[in-house]
């Protein structure tokens, strides 16, 4: 199962891909991915069963259509820093003992094929492919066991870092949370299509140029670890991301470093889910 927010005309609204055609969930009584997702299992497998046996109106071929970011406003965006111990090294930091959790805002999010924004106020514009996992039924003080009982699905988040705003203070949040800084995407896979997220090749590649590649096997602190540590601090709710951090290749950590720049082409990739492309264009 595949969750999309779609976009056609002036129309956006929920859908569910499946061989390329676009299935609307509004005429199923949900007006956003969110509702879908805080419906539960017990209605996400009823509704992949209608569109088996039934299929509400098709809108039509995924080609026809624009990707929004598959959650338009999700509750909470948190993410983990120095997750990956070659990205910590490269950030000349020791790596954490406990999950580094920080937040994003939905202001950032943006989808497939939209323009990451170089914004004005900064000069060191950097990539960083990311794993996320969504929220699908929510909890608090979940153990790592319950883990999976918990996750909807997963999808490709970018979180793109203004470095010199990010490192001039100890407060990572404002170099995090420019507009555009969160592409997002192209669609939420279902868990069930993904049997263990811990063995999922990642790569981001600009104008072509591989510059991140890794596997979520080497994730520090892995899901279940991120989802119980995180529940036990706050609550957990249909519908949040957990961007699970970024391996080693970004610009801050190359000699020269790479920054974004006008008129990079960059794709993140992930085994299971796809691609994310987003071109990158200065601020007007």
């Amino acid at each position: 199962m595949r969750l999309i927010t779609y976009r056609r005309d002036a129309t956006v609204g929920p859908a569910l891909l499946k061989d390329g055609h676009v299935f609307p969930l509004s005429p199923l009584g949900y007006p956003d991915t969110l509702s879908f997702i805080a419906a539960g299992p017990k209605r996400w497998a009823g509704v992949n069963l209608q569109l088996d046996e039934t299929g509400p109106n098709l809108l039509a071929s995924l080609s026809s259509v624009s990707l929004e970011a598959p959650l338009q406003r999700p509750p909470k965006i948190l993410c983990i820093g120095l997750n990956y111990r070659d990205h910590a090294v490269e950030s000349k930091m020791e790596p954490p003992k406990f999950p580094t959790v920080f937040t994003k805002y939905p202001h950032t999010l943006i989808g497939n094929g939209q323009s990451i924004l170089l914004p004005r106020a900064s000069q060191q514009p950097d990539y960083e492919a990311e794993f996320a996992v969504v929220i699908g039924q929510g909890g608090r003080n979940i153990p790592e066991v319950e883990w999976e009982d918990h996750v909807f699905g997963y999808t490709i988040f970018h979180d793109v870092s203004a470095r010199d705003v990010q490192l001039a203070t100890s407060q990572w949040t404002l170099g995090k949370n420019f507009p555009t800084f969160g592409p997002m995407g192209p669609w939420i896979v279902s868990k069930d299509e993904i049997p263990d997220p811990h063995q999922l090749d990642i790569s981001l590649s600009i104008n072509g140029e591989t510059l991140q590649s890794s596997n979520t096997r080497e994730l520090i602190f892995k899901v279940p670890r991120l989802i119980s540590y995180i529940s036990t601090m706050m609550p957990l709710v249909p519908g949040d991301i957990i961007c699970t951090g970024t391996p080693a290749g970004v610009g801050m950590g190359r000699s020269p470093q790479r920054w974004l720049r006008p008129g990079d082409d960059v794709v993140i990739e992930i085994a299971g889910i796809g691609s994310l492309r987003n071109p990158v264009v200065a601020e007007p």
